[in-house]
């Protein structure tokens, strides 16, 4: 394969990728329908297991945790809320507009198991959700 060829195919490669991970970026912002229909965005979230608790980090920079809500209904984790644009900024001309506003949305299947005590708290513009284990060990 000559020089030239081998530019032009990793060029197309590295296009696509970045194409890949636009699309998963937009994804992950994706609107989509809540369960009352009220149209909606998903924020994303990690998941994580540690000997006692079950922790989701949710994605929700510019948002109030005070306007958020997390409980368990039929083995998920719903994380709900709204972001709405600061005061000051509603009058705003808009030149580009990216964070989601309005009502979010995130149901989550949690592992097999039994959790109670839902805590909230913020970190680093995420939402961290603590669900304590149910007699705190490993369960399958």
């Amino acid at each position: 394969m000559n020089s030239g060829r081998s530019r032009d195919w990793m060029w197309a490669e590295a296009v696509d990728l970045i194409d890949r991970v636009q699309r998963l970026h937009q994804r992950a912002f994706a609107p989509s329908r809540a369960s009352g229909g009220t149209p909606a965005w998903e924020p994303p979230a990690d998941m994580l297991e540690t000997e006692h608790e079950l922790l989701v980090l949710v994605a929700l920079p510019g948002v109030d945790l005070d306007k958020t809500e997390a409980f368990i209904e039929d083995g998920v984790l719903v994380v709900r809320g709204y972001r709405i644009l600061p005061p000051e900024l509603r009058t705003a001309r808009i030149h580009q507009l990216e964070l989601p506003q309005g009502h979010f949305e995130r149901r989550l299947p949690l592992p097999a198991g039994r959790y109670d005590s839902v805590r909230r708290a913020g970190v680093n513009g995420c939402l961290l959700v603590t669900l304590n284990k149910v007699n705190g060990g490993p369960r399958r």
